[in-house]
C-alpha cells in the first residue's frame, strides 16, 4: 500500500480486505517500536490502528508524496501518547520508508514518543491532552475562512475528555457550525489510572455529544467497514460530526488487551517473538 496516492475525495484506495493487511503491517510496526531500547505506549497505539488507517489509506484526500499539499485533509492526534501508532500508519502509507521506524526513541530522532511536525505527515505536536479539539476548531475555522473544502479530523482519547478544555471547544464547534470538522473519539475504556468510568465517568457519551450540538454516531473502532462508512458519511449541514469508535486497549495482542498496564511498554525480546507471531498468525487467518 505503501506510497498509493490519495483519491480524489468520495472514492477508495483500497478495499477492506486491503485496509486489514495494512493494519496489521502498522501494528507490526508499533511492536517493534515497543521493543526498542525506550519502549513505547503500545495499549493506546494499538486501539487506534483502525482508526488511523481508515482515515489515512480510504477517507482523507492526502498525498504521501507532497505531505504539506495546501489541499490535503488535516489530522491531529489530540491523544499524542498514541504518537507510535501514527507513525507506523504514516510509514505504511508511504510519508517515508518504514525502515527509518528503527531510529524510535534513539539520540536525536525527529521520532519520538509524542508526534513531532519533523515527521513527514504530523501537522503539529500534541500530546498535553485537553487541546488537539481546540487546534481542530482553528484549523476548520480556517478553512472555512479560505473558503477550501479541506476536511479537518481530530483523533481524542476517552480520559482526555475529562478535560475541560475539550468541551469549551465541542460548543465552539457547534456554534460556529464547522459541518467540515469531523472528532473521533478512542473509546478503549481505560486510562493511565485505569478505568475511565471509575476514574471520571463519561457515561452516556454519545448522548452529551449530541447534546452539545453534534451530529454523533458509534461504531465498533476495530470494523474498518463500519468506520469507513461512518467516516465517509456526509457531514450533516451546520453541524461538527462525532464518531465514538469502541476499541479495545491493546488490540491484536490476547495476552495484554484490556489491560491498563498495556499503557506504556517495553517488550523483551521473547515477548516481541510472541507478540509478531500472534499478529502473523491472525494475518494467516484473515483475522484482525
Amino acid at each position: 500500500m505503501s506510497g498509493v496516492l490519495a483519491p480524489p475525495r468520495g472514492t477508495s484506495v483500497a478495499g477492506v480486505a486491503e485496509l486489514e493487511a495494512a493494519a496489521r503491517n502498522v501494528r507490526e510496526h508499533i511492536v517493534d517500536m515497543c521493543a526498542g531500547q525506550e519502549g513505547g505506549h503500545l495499549g493506546g497505539s494499538m486501539s487506534l490502528v483502525e482508526i488511523l488507517v481508515a482515515l489515512y489509506f480510504d477517507v482523507m484526500r492526502i498525498d504521501p508524496a507532497r505531505p504539506r499539499d495546501p489541499d490535503r485533509d488535516t489530522l491531529l492526534l489530540s491523544k499524542g501518547h498514541g504518537g507510535i501508532g501514527l507513525y507506523a500508519a504514516l510509514a505504511e502509507r508511504g510519508f517515508f520508508p518504514a525502515a527509518q521506524l528503527a531510529g524510535y526513541g534513539g539520540s536525536g530522532s525527529e521520532f519520538m514518543a509524542h508526534p513531532h511536525p519533523e515527521v513527514p505527515g504530523v501537522e503539529m505536536p500534541t500530546g498535553s491532552l485537553g487541546h488537539g479539539l481546540a487546534l481542530g476548531v482553528g484549523s476548520a475555522l480556517a478553512d472555512r475562512l479560505d473558503r477550501s473544502d479541506r476536511r479537518t479530523f481530530v483523533i481524542m482519547g476517552d480520559g482526555e475528555l475529562q478535560e475541560g478544555s475539550v468541551w469549551e471547544a465541542a460548543m465552539a464547534a457547534s456554534g460556529h457550525g464547522l459541518d467540515n470538522l469531523t472528532a473521533v473519539i478512542d473509546r478503549n475504556g481505560l486510562q493511565i489510572t485505569g478505568r475511565t468510568e471509575t476514574v471520571v465517568g463519561l457515561e452516556p457519551l454519545a448522548e452529551r455529544w449530541r447534546a452539545f450540538g453534534w451530529s454523533t454516531t458509534e461504531v465498533d473502532g476495530h470494523d474498518l467497514g463500519a468506520l469507513t462508512s461512518a467516516l465517509r458519511e456526509p457531514p450533516e449541514p451546520g453541524r461538527p460530526t462525532m464518531v465514538i469508535a469502541r476499541t479495545v486497549k491493546g488490540k491484536g495482542l490476547p495476552f495484554i488487551e484490556g489491560q491498563a498496564r498495556s499503557h506504556y511498554a517495553r517488550l523483551g525480546e521473547r515477548q516481541h517473538r510472541r507478540a509478531l507471531a500472534v499478529l502473523r498468525a491472525c494475518g494467516t487467518e484473515g483475522g484482525k
